[in-house]
């Protein structure tokens, strides 16, 4: 008996200490992808940006943070209190808890479960939750209405994302990301990758990534010049710096995404170069910095125009595209490293 609570007392330390090692990244990460976004902002339109705390504003991010938690928190009179503060502690943990299954290389995986990317895909869409809470909770009609917009935007553009997603399951076999990954595992580096045959998902899926997380230009949930600041209108201090750094967390969630189905996730891009967790974390910052540049240089969409492009565009490319990819990998022409086409060797 002794041996057994020793083992499973071991057991639980390794995966807690596995786990904090997983939130620690994701956490440190998170202060630098502010301060990356706000850099970017700032030399797209020739300004300096953070440049004081620290060296070279490195410490922005830190104080910003700290700032966020000795602040009063204020609520506003007739709010659903319970409701009130759940809602952003369920759009952090949410967010957190979907990197338990995202690998950074060969066995550096928290959860290596065999429908990874049913969970992470489950896990996304509870986050609309948290929005519609926040929203009505305030007791704020602009929260509210702000609410409502979020949620009918990420849902209508989560149908395109499972429809992406699905075209790669049905390419792979799997829906284990490091399948995935292997299957991109071919002698021409990355021109043996999915990025190649899933050419037209790869844009769609990063413009769906995008209305997603409420980046620019489909930030129109939080849109300051239609409906103040959305569903966070009413938040102040720590539940608001709990709902920004889930909405960051997930759009990074997007970068690991994109990196593994389409990118070769730890897969070195040149043949002979050792592959591992540096590549796929180059891939993560590489596709932060074009969600940056997007949001510098693109103008915001009106809200008609965004449901038409989700549900008359993307919904109809993207059932067309599993059609096609299904069809494709019935005759094994689209597979593992392509299957049967020269690429595959």
């Amino acid at each position: 008996m002794d041996e057994f609570f020793s083992t499973t007392l071991g057991m639980f330390t390794i995966m807690l200490a596995q786990s904090l090692l997983v939130v620690g990244f994701v956490m440190i990460s998170l202060l630098f992808l502010v301060y990356g976004d706000r850099k970017i902002w700032a030399a797209v339109q020739m300004r300096r940006g953070p440049n004081v705390v620290g060296a070279f504003g490195v410490l922005q991010s830190v104080a910003d943070a700290l700032k966020y938690v000795v602040k009063e928190i204020v609520v506003p009179a007739g709010v659903d209190r319970p409701v009130y503060f759940l809602a952003p502690m369920l759009s952090f943990v949410l967010a957190v808890l979907a990197w338990a299954v995202i690998p950074f290389a060969d066995g550096w995986v928290l959860a290596d479960i065999n429908v990874a990317i049913l969970f992470v895909f489950a896990v996304s869409s509870l986050e609309v939750y948290g929005v519609i809470m926040g929203g009505w909770a305030s007791n704020s009609k602009y929260a509210f209405l702000g609410s409502l917009r979020s949620a009918a935007q990420m849902i209508s553009y989560e149908v395109s994302l499972g429809f992406i997603i699905i075209g790669v399951i049905i390419s792979t076999g799997s829906m284990s990301f490091g399948a995935i990954v292997a299957a991109q595992d071919g002698p021409y580096g990355l021109f043996s990758w999915y990025w190649l045959p899933h050419l037209p998902m790869v844009v769609l899926f990063f413009v769906s990534a995008l209305a997603e997380t409420n980046r620019p230009p489909f930030d129109l949930p939080e849109a300051e010049s239609e409906l103040v600041a959305g569903f966070m209108v009413e938040y102040s201090s720590t539940p608001y710096l709990l709902f920004m750094a889930g909405e960051y967390i997930a759009i990074f969630l997007m970068c690991a995404l994109m990196s593994l189905l389409f990118f070769g996730g730890w897969l070195s891009p040149v043949p002979g170069l050792p592959d591992g967790v540096l590549w796929m974390v180059g891939k993560m910052a590489f596709f932060f910095f074009l969600f940056a540049m997007v949001k510098a240089i693109v103008p915001r969409y009106r809200y008609d125009q965004l449901m038409r492009l989700g549900w008359k565009v993307f919904l109809p490319m993207s059932l067309g595209w599993v059609a096609l990819v299904a069809f494709l990998a019935k005759f094994e022409v689209l597979g593992g490293a392509w299957a049967r086409w020269p690429v595959g060797g």
